[in-house]
């Protein structure tokens, strides 16, 4: 069964509960079914979005929700949000007038599913996806654990 941690049932759209499941002699019955999907692109399902019992409709790998258009990726600055992170994005702009690049960055918002354990720090790949809530357009589809401060030009 899911993880009920809201006040209405959770379950995943897409899978009938009360269905009688035929147990074959000798053969354990599967005990729960659960729709998982393959986002594409190169980026394997995580283990823990098969075999977890969390319930998340903006998940791309158990949800309703598709990866499409850019692929970012970006440094952990911030995991204060429920499920929400945000992704701090370096990158150098080129001042024409004096020839020399300038440091920028931008913070993208983006939804992190219960089956990836981020900390701040981590490099994150987000995909975009349709917006999710009124700031988040971005889903986290892949985590390399790193140690180390959120902020600064490592790459550069």
């Amino acid at each position: 069964m899911a993880e009920q941690i809201e006040k209405a049932f959770l379950k995943q759209p897409h899978v009938n509960l009360g269905k009688k499941r035929p147990t074959v002699a000798g053969k354990k019955a599967r005990v729960g079914v659960r729709f998982v999907k393959n986002i594409g692109l190169g980026f394997p399902t995580p283990r823990e979005a098969a075999q977890g019992t969390y319930i998340d409709k903006k998940c791309a790998f158990t949800g309703q929700v598709s990866i499409r258009g850019r692929i970012l990726t970006g440094t952990v600055k911030s995991t204060k949000m429920i499920r929400t992170i945000i992704v701090r994005r370096d990158y150098l702009h080129y001042v024409r007038k004096y020839q020399r690049f300038q440091k920028r960055h931008s913070n993208t918002p983006a939804h992190v599913s219960p089956c990836f354990r981020v900390n701040e720090g981590d490099e994150v790949t987000i995909g975009e996806c349709r917006p999710l809530s009124k700031t988040v357009r971005f889903n986290v589809i892949k985590v390399n654990p790193r140690g180390g401060a959120g902020k600064g030009f490592a790459k550069f």
